[in-house]
């Protein structure tokens, strides 16, 4: 498989994407909206999106399955899977806040080797393929150089549905407010990764997350040079719900603030 070409083509299909979720932000009523669960909620756009990049990465890559949000195609248990969020941070979407992002990313069974990340809001691509490194609108990007936790910008996620751990990711927040420089959240895990690709976060973590969510954003990672783990070193973090991702410079930092809590 030739992975560039792969991504290339996936490109063109999540601008095309993009361009209708853009064009329905505004045309979105109360009525239109659905809960799927507990704080988690779902539109047409989240549908039809999802349903056209189906079709087309079905065109790209014929023999993958599908790991997709709302539940669009089939999962292959032995080969490659396109792991699908159509609208990452719908809750922004359709409040009518900027940050909002369709995360796709072509996973061989072990690995994520392909991804694209559109942050609808700014327009702003990110891509990458396994060994082809990271890019942002087709510049080449690399993760912070920052080494100093002290001096580290850090993004998370709130918790929405999963409260479980709630009184610990709360303890970690207070550390975070003392320890970091600051602490951002987005409303949109794929954005955040991408964001600490291109060295505007110096680190992210988070809990209670699914894979696509994240996957996309995990290669983009990587291929900036940077380092994603889950909060143990026996998790997965692509499929193990938690995440961690920080340049090298801060991982061990972070990773200790994390683990102590979490």
């Amino acid at each position: 498989m030739e992975l560039s070409k792969v991504c290339t083509q996936t490109i063109h299909l999540v601008r095309e994407v993009g361009m209708f979720i853009r064009k329905e932000q505004k045309k979105v009523a109360a009525s239109d909206v659905e809960l799927k669960s507990l704080n988690s909620l779902v539109s047409y756009v989240d549908k039809e999106a999802e349903k056209r990049l189906v079709k087309g990465l079905r065109d790209i890559v014929p023999s993958a399955g599908f790991i997709a949000e709302e539940g669009t195609g089939e999962r292959n248990d032995n080969g490659f899977n396109w792991i699908v969020d159509p609208l990452d941070g719908t809750t922004n979407f359709l409040h009518n806040l900027p940050v909002y992002s369709v995360s796709v990313a072509l996973h061989d069974g072990k690995n994520p080797v392909v991804a694209v990340i559109l942050e609808v809001g700014q327009n702003e691509l990110y891509s990458a393929y396994k060994g082809g490194g990271a890019y942002c609108n087709g510049e080449s990007i690399r993760v912070s150089s920052n080494d100093s936790l002290s001096n580290a910008l850090v993004a998370t996620g709130f918790p929405y549905y999963d409260f479980e751990k709630i009184d610990e990711y709360l303890q970690l927040l207070k550390d975070c407010f003392q320890k970091t420089r600051g602490v951002r959240r987005w409303g949109s895990a794929a954005v955040d990764l991408a964001y600490v690709a291109c060295g505007r976060f110096d680190g992210f973590f988070e809990y209670g997350l699914n894979p696509w969510d994240v996957a996309a954003g995990v290669l983009l990672v990587e291929e900036a040079g940077g380092r994603v783990s889950a909060f143990s070193k026996t998790n997965d973090p692509i499929f193990g719900r938690e995440i961690l991702a920080s340049s090298s410079n801060i991982k061990e930092e972070l990773t200790d603030l994390v683990s102590k809590h979490l």
